[in-house]
C-alpha cells in the first residue's frame, strides 16, 4: 500500500476530498506527463480541486487535471488534457470492479514526487450528502473542544 510521507515530497492535496467524500480505499498511480508538465509541477502549478478518474478501454485517464503551462516551455499543451495513469491491468481490474458500485468513483487525493517520479494517490470514494457533511463537521467540532479542554488541564 501507501508508504510514510519521509519519502515523498508533496506537490498539491484535495483537501476537500475527506468532507465530500467517504473514502473507501487508496492506491497509488503514476501518471503519463510532458516535460513541461513536470517542470510546473515541480514549482506546484496544479489543480486538482475538480478532477476525476475513468477507466476506458482497460485504461485509466485523469480528466480535469489543471496543470499551468510552463512558462518558458516552448510548446504549449491544454492544462485540461486528459492524462493517462499508469497502473498494472489488475489493478485496473480491481478499480474498475469496485466503481462498478453504486455511487463510488475514483478521486485524486494528492500529487508528489517519490524518487523523482511523479505518482498520484487515487481513492475509491463515495459522495456524501449534505447531512453527512453536517455531522463530520459537528464531529469535528466536538474532538476540537475535547482537545482544547484536555490541552488546558494540563
Amino acid at each position: 500500500m501507501l508508504q510514510k510521507d519521509e519519502d515523498r515530497k508533496y506537490v498539491a492535496r484535495n483537501r476537500k476530498a475527506h468532507f465530500n467524500y467517504d473514502i473507501k480505499s487508496r492506491i497509488e498511480a503514476g501518471i503519463e506527463l510532458m516535460g513541461s508538465e513536470v517542470k510546473s509541477l515541480r514549482a506546484g502549478k496544479v489543480n486538482l480541486s475538480d478532477s476525476y478518474a475513468l477507466i476506458e478501454n482497460n485504461e485509466i485517464y485523469l480528466k480535469k487535471l489543471h496543470i499551468s503551462p510552463y512558462k518558458q516551455a516552448q510548446d504549449s499543451i491544454d492544462p485540461l488534457r486528459t492524462r493517462r495513469l499508469l497502473l498494472h491491468k489488475r489493478e485496473i481490474r480491481k478499480l474498475f470492479i469496485q466503481t462498478e458500485q453504486k455511487g463510488a468513483t475514483l478521486i485524486p487525493l494528492s500529487i508528489y514526487f517519490k524518487n523523482n517520479l511523479v505518482k498520484i494517490e487515487l481513492a475509491i470514494a463515495v459522495g456524501r450528502k449534505k447531512y453527512d457533511k453536517r455531522q463530520a463537521i459537528e464531529k469535528a467540532d466536538a474532538d476540537r473542544k475535547i482537545r482544547r479542554t484536555t490541552r488546558r488541564n494540563y
